[in-house]
């Protein structure tokens, strides 16, 4: 950690739209789905979504408000705003909510890095107090995704909410609790059509609105999503853990990106972190993008459920493609937000069996929960209800195990027990070669 200035989170602030939307009212709106689909696949339950006149910026407006009042500070010397939907394409939406907070002239500017932007945003406005450019930084993320996506798309209809949250940064002692205490930061843009919106921007104009509905609105690929998000959110997480010679045993509070359940227990696990250190609101609120992170800080932080100094790891992974991950020290401080739901707890397997058949059979019965009796040579992993994401998952998984690569490419549900088990064999022959 450097000697000189360092920051201190020291406000935390939330907003959530009043409207909730269950699945069963998403299914009621015509979506092909299921509540139990919807669940079991994304451990989602409802979320939150804006009536139709509220934008990002009342949100943020809100959020940072409540920030403020949490840290007792009139003003700050700098607003970041981090998200993928402002209130209009041209100015910055983060000046007029500077405007709205009582800020006057104080500098804002807006910053896109999707769902990884809170933690892009958490970063820069912590260079800018160790720079010594600014002694105080308000820190917003906020998103309307209920604005870009199309209703009937399951992709992301099922998964994605409204909401803003807040923190304020002060140059502080690198001994307080809440001491920001280092970043990790990536990109890999030969990955940009994973999440994209296709139309509307300098490559692709559309002022007249002509496009089709699918190149307006946000799309997804969730198989090529899920394994990326795991293994640079991990990666990001171990660099990050590795620099401060932090031992994983001694993070308490673990906070994912909220994108999606098996994603976040995917990377606790592989990370080593304790169910119980496992913080998140993704059941009640769903993938809320920039939002996601500051919106669980706010959570406990109303419910007090972690202790001021303790070692805390933040990590996400967003479109562009875009990762990150920032240690800090829990702050001291109070707030009032929602109630936070604790992330259900997911088996871990103990048992490391020999071959890459018995291996597989146990990830499936003990990780997948599929039936035992179920599984044999030529069954598919369809036939076991594995979807597209969850076969990428298997796959992280496996090569996880035998320290291989698994192309995710070849991660189809068709594929049976055999000629998974053999891709592993053929990856262990040509790792040993």
């Amino acid at each position: 950690m450097s000697q000189g200035h360092v920051s201190v989170v020291c406000g935390v602030g939330s907003c959530l739209p009043g409207r909730i939307v269950s699945n069963d009212d998403l299914v009621r709106d015509g979506l092909d789905t299921s509540d139990r689909w919807i669940r079991t696949r994304t451990g989602i339950a409802r979320r939150r979504r804006v009536e139709p006149g509220t934008s990002t910026g009342d949100l943020a407006t809100e959020a940072g408000a409540a920030a403020l009042a949490s840290a007792r500070l009139p003003s700050v010397d700098l607003v970041i705003l981090a998200t993928t939907t402002p209130d209009h394409p041209c100015p910055a939406t983060a000046p007029e909510v500077a405007m709205r907070l009582g800020l006057g002239t104080t500098p804002a500017f807006d910053l896109a890095a999707v769902c990884s932007g809170f933690v892009y945003a958490l970063a820069a406005g912590d260079a800018w107090i160790r720079s010594g450019a600014a002694r105080t930084v308000l820190v917003i993320g906020a998103e309307t995704y209920s604005t870009i996506i199309d209703p009937a798309d399951r992709n992301t209809a099922i998964i994605f909410g409204d909401g803003a949250g807040a923190v304020v940064l002060r140059q502080g002692e690198s001994t307080e609790p809440g001491v920001v205490a280092a970043v990790d930061l990536g990109s890999d843009g030969s990955g940009a059509d994973h999440v994209m919106i296709e139309a509307g921007g300098s490559r692709w104009p559309d002022p007249e609105g002509r496009e089709e509905l699918a190149a307006r609105t946000l799309r997804m690929k969730g198989r090529e999503v899920y394994g990326h998000a795991v293994r640079r959110m991990t990666t990001s997480a171990q660099r990050v853990l590795g620099r401060l010679e932090w031992p994983v045993e001694s993070v308490g509070a673990f906070i994912g990106h909220q994108a999606n359940q098996r994603i976040l227990d995917s990377v606790a696990d592989r990370l080593g972190i304790e169910a119980a250190h496992r913080f998140g609101n993704i059941q009640d609120v769903g993938n809320t993008a920039a939002a996601s992170i500051p919106l669980v800080l706010a959570d406990i932080v109303a419910t007090g459920q972690v202790r001021p100094g303790t070692r805390t790891l933040l990590t996400a992974f967003g479109g562009g493609l875009t990762w990150g991950s920032v240690a800090l020290t829990w702050p001291a401080l109070s707030t009032s937000t929602t109630a936070f739901v604790p992330p259900t707890e997911r088996t871990v397997m103990e048992a490391v069996p020999q071959t890459p058949y018995t291996y597989l059979s146990d990830v499936l019965a003990e990780k997948f929960e599929v039936d035992r009796a179920a599984i044999h040579e030529t069954v598919t992993l369809r036939e076991l209800d594995l979807d597209s994401i969850a076969v990428v998952e298997l796959f992280v998984t496996l090569s996880d195990h035998w320290q291989i690569v698994l192309d995710d490419g070849e991660a189809l549900p068709d594929l049976t027990r055999a000629a998974t088990a053999a891709l592993v064999e053929k990856a262990l022959a040509e790792h040993a070669a």
